[in-house]
């Protein structure tokens, strides 16, 4: 059976946003744990400016996530048949919009009870649901070949990041009905 191959701009866009999810979603654990902790707290929590490394972190996450969103309406439209994918990016999006309508200096000041803030919360909790049943989906569609080929570094004649530009005007050709 022949290895799984993902297109390498995929591979770039999903992993840089999936490092940037990773680093909120622990920044962001570390920011609750510190500021409200009302349903727990970490045993430990490091000093740090924590607000503002997850929002530096939220910065770099909308601008792969922006380019990342593009790719999946358009070259990795098939892959949002699968709910476990579009799922994934609705909890993207509900996390980096309600991320923008939040003031730093609540959580700080203590006020715990904005509707934004609220929705980020369910944004963190639906963004930690979704990448493990993105994940399991995964494992269950193609198995570990298939996640590894997330991380493979080979990349097929026709498919160098001089190639994307191309793969993109066929794309759009293709959807405007020209030949």
């Amino acid at each position: 059976m022949p290895r799984p191959y993902q297109p390498s701009l995929l591979r770039l866009l999903h992993g840089g946003t999936a490092l940037a999810v990773l680093g909120c979603w622990i920044s962001g654990l570390i920011v609750y744990s510190r500021y409200d902790g009302r349903w727990g707290r970490l045993p430990f929590t490091p000093a740090g400016h924590w607000i503002d490394l997850h929002g530096q972190i939220g910065v770099l996450l909308l601008l792969l996530a922006v380019p990342f969103l593009a790719y999946s309406l358009s070259l990795g439209r098939s892959r949002l048949r699968r709910s476990a994918n579009s799922v994934a990016l609705v909890a993207l999006a509900l996390a980096i919009g309600t991320g923008k309508l939040m003031q730093e200096d609540w959580l700080r000041q203590g006020e715990l009870n904005h509707l934004a803030y609220s929705l980020h919360l369910l944004a963190w909790l639906l963004i930690a649901l979704t990448v493990l049943v993105h994940v399991g989906a995964s494992l269950q569609l193609g198995g570990w070949p298939l996640l590894a080929s997330m991380t493979n570094p080979a990349v097929k004649k026709g498919d160098l990041p001089g190639d994307w530009p191309g793969q993109v005007r066929r794309f759009l050709r293709r959807g405007s009905g020209a030949s």
